[in-house]
């Protein structure tokens, strides 16, 4: 089973909303989907809770902020949305199952700060040489001079930018209704899923043929 964290300490950098549009992609490939919460206002379960049954199920992690238990039985792939301000014990817990982490970021410069900090944490813990990082560029407005400040920012951070996802509106609607992009019809978020199949990509490839951060 592959398991996928979703973390940055800083808060508001979009965290939940990657964590579900991530659940919704693999349960939209036939995968069986756990979703997990350490955070204390549980937004992602709350979005599972108002998720129409009519669609790809994505099964409810019972975790606490304190502990991590095994996912639902039989799930093949399983997601954690984490806390702001996660550091020590708690982002040992979420490494020790980590597979993959992914870091969601603005291109803002508190956003920035926080995370070149955060990325040094993970790249000095103990689990790094086994675990795959990457970054997701939220609320990216193209053509800018933020833009430009965001991407010599990464550059420099020596992990690789896997996506970046454009401000819009749609994934705050989607989210109102316990939706993802890959439970509408692709014709309404066409520009949204071209920028998510890089993101897709990289989670689909063997652990064992990428190099480790």
């Amino acid at each position: 089973m592959s398991v996928i964290v979703v973390a940055n300490p800083k808060g508001g950098v979009g965290k939940s909303t990657l964590a579900t549009q991530i659940s919704g992609y693999l349960a939209s490939q036939g995968k069986v989907v756990t979703l997990g919460d350490l955070d204390r206002q549980q937004s992602s379960r709350q979005w599972l809770d108002i998720r129409p049954a009519n669609l790809p199920r994505i099964l409810p992690w019972d975790i606490s902020r304190d502990a991590i238990a095994r996912p639902a039985k039989g799930a093949t792939d399983a997601v954690i949305d984490t806390p702001a301000g996660l550091h020590g014990g708690r982002l040992d817990a979420a490494m020790k199952v980590a597979d993959l982490v992914v870091v969601p970021l603005q291109p803002s410069l508190f956003d920035m700060q926080a995370t070149h900090a955060f990325v040094h944490e993970l790249r000095e813990h103990k689990r790094a040489g086994r675990v795959r990082i990457g970054l997701v560029g939220m609320r990216v407005k193209e053509h800018t001079l933020s833009q430009e400040r965001f991407q010599e920012f990464v550059a420099a951070l020596g992990i690789p930018l896997v996506a970046s996802l454009r401000d819009t509106q749609n994934y705050v609607h989607l989210a109102a209704h316990g939706l993802t992009l890959f439970d509408v019809a692709p014709g309404k978020v066409e520009r949204d899923l071209a920028q998510f199949e890089p993101l897709a990509r990289w989670l689909a490839m063997p652990l064992k043929a990428v190099p480790l951060e």
